[in-house]
């Protein structure tokens, strides 16, 4: 027993440094805030992407299906593939050493480095989503807006489109979760998110184990819930569809 509330002792000591100690749980809050910001960013930034390289992939795959031929789409086409097969294929950490210290070396704030290489690596996923949502609405959909006399801009963004976001919708909650988890590696760079600070705070402690449990339980706490509110629209949506 007295073993037992020796080491209990310990713990809270441990964590009492760790957390309480200096308001040091002013750092963490700190550190969250960055997380979501980098996330919730990053994530728009590849949508925009996603939705752009989906929407040319797309209508490149529509002409070929038409037997037509236009030059500068498919010229988009082939620049498309290449980001997505280079981003996809190659590791996010390594894509933002590159940033840092081959394409952006004279920016010191790297919470920006990381916004643009979250981002940019998000929006190669993000459009392979897009484009299978795309790909999974019928073509007659498409038909019905030509006979309308709406041309393929507006057809994509008044009747494909809003089909397709109910498709893509749980791969893309996924791929926000995914991404929340991946800005971890901002930390590689010097960007000021929770894994830095929990690194902080176990160099001046000289204890890494309080930091990283709590930063860990603190990612896990905001995945839960991330989960629960993309199942709840989800479930929204399956019940307006019903009706």
């Amino acid at each position: 027993m007295s073993i037992e509330i020796t080491w209990l002792s310990k713990l809270g000591a441990q964590f009492q440094r760790a957390f309480l100690e200096g308001d040091r749980w002013k750092l963490y809050l700190q550190g969250l805030g960055v997380t979501l910001e980098l996330t919730v960013v990053a994530l728009i930034l590849g949508v925009i992407l996603g939705l752009l390289v989906a929407i040319v992939r797309t209508a490149h795959d529509q002409q070929r299906l038409d037997r037509r031929q236009n030059p500068l789409l498919s010229i988009l086409n082939v620049i498309c593939q290449i980001y997505t097969t280079v981003i996809r294929g190659t590791p996010m950490l390594v894509q933002l050493f590159i940033w840092t210290f081959v394409l952006l070396p004279a920016e010191r704030n790297k919470v920006l480095v990381g916004f643009i290489g979250l981002g940019v690596n998000s929006g190669a996923y993000v459009a392979e989503i897009i484009r299978g949502g795309l790909m999974s609405v019928d073509s007659g959909q498409s038909e019905a807006g030509r006979s309308l006399g709406l041309n393929y801009v507006d057809t994509m963004r008044f009747i494909v489109i809003p089909q397709a976001f109910k498709n893509i919708l749980p791969s893309l909650g996924n791929e926000f979760i995914t991404l929340f988890k991946d800005t971890s590696l901002v930390q590689a760079i010097g960007g000021m998110e929770m894994l830095y600070y929990a690194y902080t705070i176990g160099g001046r402690t000289f204890d890494y184990m309080p930091p990283l449990l709590g930063i860990a339980a603190m990612y896990l706490a905001i995945v839960i819930i991330f989960t629960w509110l993309q199942g709840r629209l989800e479930r929204r949506l399956r019940q307006s569809d019903r009706r």
